[in-house]
Formats: C-alpha cells, structure tokens, sequence
C-alpha cells in the first residue's frame, strides 16, 4: 500500500478530534509512547485473523463485550476476574447453544476514549469541555479537570498494560480452566420455570464437561485456559499511531547468512512454525480495534488511519449508513476483500432494524465481501426516564438480537456475533431481565460514566435466551 503510512489520516478532515492546550506535553506523551514496548504482538493479532475468518464464514461465533467506558480505577484485580469469569460463562453457554467454538473479544485494556455528540456541556451553569474518557480528561464536573491533559495518553498506556498483564497472568495461572467449578448464580431468577429452564442448559453444558473429563478428552488446552483478545474503539488517532509498528519480517527469523549449522537452522524452523504474521503495520495497543458510527466517514482521518492496518477491523453501521456507502468503505478498507478482516457492527435499535439490515446484507453479498457479521443491540435502545437518567431495556436488546438471527437467516446470511456493553458487577443501569429490575431501582447501583451496561445476571440472561434461539434453529433445520 504505497499510499499509506501511519501519518497519512493527519492530511484528512477528523471528526471527533482533541485540543489540547499543551502542545509540548502533547509532544511529549506521544514520544514517550513510541519508545514503549508493544501492548499486544503481531502473531496475536493474526490469530485473531484466522479465528474470525472461521466465523464469516459461519464456523464459529464470536462474542464482544465489556464495559461502555473504562476507566482507570477498573484497573484492579477484582473487576477483571468478574469480566473474564462473565465471559467465559456466557462463551460457554453459546458454545452449547450455537454448537461451535466461540471466540472471545473483551473491550478491556484500552476502552478509555468516547464519542460525544458536543464538544462542551453546561453543568451547574458552568460550561465546560464534556467528559471524553480517562485517557483524555478527568470526571469530576470542574473546567480544570475537564482540560484535556496528554500525559493520560501514557497514563492509558501504562493501565492498558497492568490489565493485559494480570489479564495473560491470570488465565495462565488457571482463572479460565474448566476443571474448576462454575458459578452459574440463578438466584435471581424470580419465575420457576425460567430458572428451570437455565437449570437444564447448566447441567447440560456441565454434563458435557463431566464427559470429557471421565474419557480424558479435556487435557488440551482450550479446558486449562482460552484465549481472550483485546479491543476498542480507535478513536484518538495520536494514541493508535504512536502504538503503530512495522513488522518487517516474521519474529525469530534469522538472516540466510545466520544459519551457520544444521542446530541453527533447525531452532529457526521451531521458532517459527506455523503461518508467521506477514509484512506490514501493526496497531499494537490492542488486538482488535473499530471505527465507530461517528467516525466512519469515506473520505476521513479515520478510515485512512485504519485502511492501512493488518489488523482485523471493526466498523459501526446505523441506520444513516446507506447500502451503497457500506460497500464503498468496505472497498477502501478491505479492498483484497481479505474474509474476515472486516467484522460489521450493526446497531440499529429494536424499532428500525427491520427497515435498513436486510438491504445492508443484500448489498454487501452483492459485493463479494465476505465479512463477519456482528449484532450490538445496545447503542440503538438508548432511552431516558422521565428523571433524566440514560437506560436501555431487557426487551429491547433481546428483540433486536432475536430480530437480527432471524433477517441474517432469512437473507441466507450467518450472524456471526454480538457486540455488548456489559460488567461482571452487580450495577443497576439497565432494567428488565428476570431479575425484574424497574426504573425506581435503577438508582441503587448507577455506577457508569458513560451508558449503561448490562450486569452480570442480565448478560448471562441474554446469552442463556440466544443459545436457546440458535438451538431451535438447529432442531428446524435437522428434524429427527
């Protein structure tokens, strides 16, 4: 790609930009992290490749989820546990329920910068720039936190790598092996037959562990740990291309004039079995990164920064996406139409998807794109209470997925994942679910800073209610 390096989205219009005050820090941060270690590896990312490469083209499902904005404070070791535990459950129930291997995408170790739909906001009479995430400026509703302040950007950096750091040590040291008991919590469950319901997937998908564990099938190592990737939006394009590096030839490789001796040359061999990561640049802040609805613009800084990435891509579409404009950007970011490079992140809320995703996969199977196809059911179902507080309901986000499975089906298309804003706490900021969560208690545990989440009942709900969709898709489809 000759016209493309990791400065060209500098020369672009930018949406969603950042001013700062302090040139010389800005500068100052930026060189600091370019002298920094990689937070994630070229061979990560490309397994990450293959993995959703398997799931375009309908061999695997892939689950996305985690916290709307994260902030540095989540940096401790209680509330990683909790994500991980929540999505090694719910990756366990789709496993049983979609019969086919999950791929798991955390939106952890970097999810700090946000969107905002203005610049300033007025509180208390006072206006100030909007909050726009820990890596940018501070909470705490006073004009001089609130001033963007670039050493966040190597504050983000340094928290981004103590929760990678803990995250690998962790799933190493047994944090994900099955072996260990699960778990599952049903108490909340209210009606009886639904918690029977969830009883009888539990003791399904724990049977199946017991099996494999009494015939020796479970000493490989998917049963002892999993892999979890990292992602989020690649929104401060300073931050991603500081982060940016050129791989310019596969890791351990030595030189033809370094393979002195038939022990030389045979260790070069191991060290490098398998497909080594190609030729290019890597964002190495994260394994997976995506543009969002905001940022998407053809002709922008963004999809410049990103069409030039070996990375796997992310791409928000809503309901102002026009058919014809998704195939353009799926053009210019993927234009050797790679299977899998690109993963779309559909999210058009309950009411309008059945107006805009069923032209959206005809024009992208038109096109000869074969990307991964993935439901966020979470930012089109976005209400305020009368109180003024943000919210999103159960019913919501399980119609728009249910609506989803059903047009990809119709369409003879696969709906490959689904992207969630979640936590393995026990906030209250969306209602509904069997726990019965109302609008009156959503101010016992309103904890985001940004939109609500899904708690961990709530997200191993949902997961529990889409394994038992796909699972009646496989029982029309192959009749006893």
């Amino acid at each position: 790609m000759a016209d493309w390096n990791p400065t060209s989205w500098t020369t672009k219009p930018i949406k969603q930009d950042v001013t700062y005050e302090d040139a010389e820090g800005v500068q100052t941060a930026l060189t600091k992290l370019q002298q920094l270690p990689p937070l994630v590896t070229p061979q990560e990312i490309v397994n990450l490749k293959k993995s959703l490469r398997n799931v375009a083209l309908g061999k695997a499902f892939v689950l996305q989820g985690g916290d709307c904005a994260e902030l540095f404070d989540y940096c401790n070791q209680e509330m990683i546990e909790a994500k991980v535990k929540l999505l090694l459950q719910m990756s366990l129930i789709l496993i049983w329920g979609a019969n086919k291997p999950v791929v798991r995408i955390a939106r952890i170790a970097g999810q700090f910068a946000k969107p905002r739909s203005s610049p300033m906001e007025t509180i208390n009479g006072v206006t100030m720039p909007s909050f726009r995430g820990d890596n940018i400026n501070g909470y705490p509703a006073d004009a001089i936190s609130r001033r963007p302040d670039p050493s966040r950007l190597v504050s983000a950096y340094f928290h981004s790598a103590a929760t990678l750091n803990y995250l690998r040590a962790s799933l190493t040291s047994g944090l994900a092996d099955l072996h260990s008991p699960l778990d599952w919590g049903l108490g909340h469950v209210a009606s009886p037959s639904i918690k029977e319901k969830y009883e009888r997937i539990v003791n399904r998908v724990t049977d199946s562990l017991r099996f494999m564990r009494t015939v020796g099938l479970d000493t490989a190592r998917g049963i002892e740990t999993v892999d979890i990737y990292t992602s989020h939006e690649g929104l401060l394009l300073e931050y991603e291309q500081s982060l940016t590096r050129l791989l310019r030839h596969p890791p351990n490789a030595l030189p033809e004039s370094d393979l002195t001796s038939p022990s030389t040359r045979k260790a070069s061999i191991a060290s490098t079995s398998g497909t080594p990561p190609p030729r290019g640049y890597y964002a190495t802040s994260a394994h997976f990164l995506w543009i969002g609805d905001r940022t998407r613009q053809l002709t922008g800084a963004h999809v410049e920064f990103f069409r030039g990435l070996c990375n796997p891509i992310g791409i928000k579409i809503g309901p102002s996406m026009a058919p014809d404009e998704l195939v353009a950007l799926l053009d210019v970011v993927n234009p050797t139409k790679e299977i899998g490079k690109v993963t779309l992140i559909s999210r058009y809320g309950a009411k309008k998807i059945a107006d805009h995703l069923p032209a959206h996969i005809a024009a992208v199977q038109k096109s000869g794109h074969i990307p991964v196809w993935q439901c966020d059911p979470m930012h089109g179902n976005t209400q305020t209470t009368p109180s003024g507080v943000k919210t999103r309901h159960f019913s919501d986000i399980l119609s728009e997925l249910k609506q989803a499975l059903a047009i990809h089906r119709e369409a003879g298309s696969f709906l490959g994942g689904m992207h969630l804003e979640l936590t393995g706490e026990a906030v209250t900021e969306c209602v509904g679910g069997a726990g019965g969560l109302t609008e009156e208690g959503l101010s016992e545990r309103y904890t985001t800073f940004c939109d609500p989440r899904l708690n961990e009942k709530q997200a191993l709900e949902l997961a529990f209610l889409v394994a038992g969709f796909y699972r009646e898709e496989m029982e029309e489809s192959n009749p006893i």
